[in-house]
């Protein structure tokens, strides 16, 4: 009984959701915006903060490179700045997933929309040719949608690691303890070139599908 609970409320809370989505679109381009332009902007937003989260994890990169190689001074301050870096990149990774799930939710509507107005076309030819359109902007929308994936894979190894460096130094914050996050620092490296890469490549399919948009308005 009580896993069936769960299920209804959580049926229940996706309705609301739902329902609360279609009435901010509606709302929306009561006053001009339609789903087309939110798409884009969510994007454009969706890029922003995916560029300032690669800078956040190369900040954090940069804070755990220079705690590995303290050579004195005060070794708090040390784990403090870099137990600040790997609560700003959590948020930052929080906020990438959030942008991930507007655009997904919009595109979803915007989709199901133009789906639904293909039929109500009298012109053939005008048809086809939105018809045409639409699987394009599909198309772009997809390859969009998997690098940001891709690159939000890619995220949580990395807070992961800094996780557990962050819990063990908490309780371990000493000469010994530092030099042997040495060991550690090569895979690290490794990992958040990977998720930058990731990210770059992200931002750039970002760039093309907003031009395509625009292109086409």
């Amino acid at each position: 009984m009580k896993k069936i609970g769960t299920c209804f409320s959580f049926l229940v809370f996706f309705a609301l959701l739902t329902a609360c989505s279609s009435a901010y679109y509606g709302a929306m381009e009561k006053v001009g915006f339609h789903k087309r332009d939110i798409l884009v902007h969510r994007i454009q937003k969706a890029r922003e903060e995916q560029a300032e989260a690669k800078e956040q994890f190369q900040t954090a990169l940069e804070k755990f490179t220079a705690l590995t190689q303290f050579h004195g001074g005060d070794l708090q301050d040390k784990y403090e700045e870099l137990n600040a870096a790997y609560q700003a990149s959590e948020k930052k990774a929080e906020a990438v997933r959030k942008r991930i799930a507007d655009i997904e939710d919009v595109a979803e509507a915007l989709f199901e929309e133009w789906e639904e107005e293909l039929d109500q076309y009298s012109s053939a030819s005008l048809r086809q040719r939105s018809a045409q359109q639409l699987r394009e902007t599909k198309r772009r929308y997809q390859k969009l949608i998997a690098a940001m994936k891709r690159a939000e894979s890619k995220i949580e190894p990395v807070l992961t690691v800094f996780r557990d460096q962050v819990l063990f130094l908490k309780h371990n914050l000493n000469a010994r303890a530092i030099a042997s996050l040495q060991t550690e620092l090569e895979g690290i490296e490794s990992d958040v070139a990977a998720l930058i890469q990731e990210m770059e490549r992200s931002i750039q399919e970002a760039d093309s599908f907003i031009q395509a948009m625009q292109e086409n308005t």
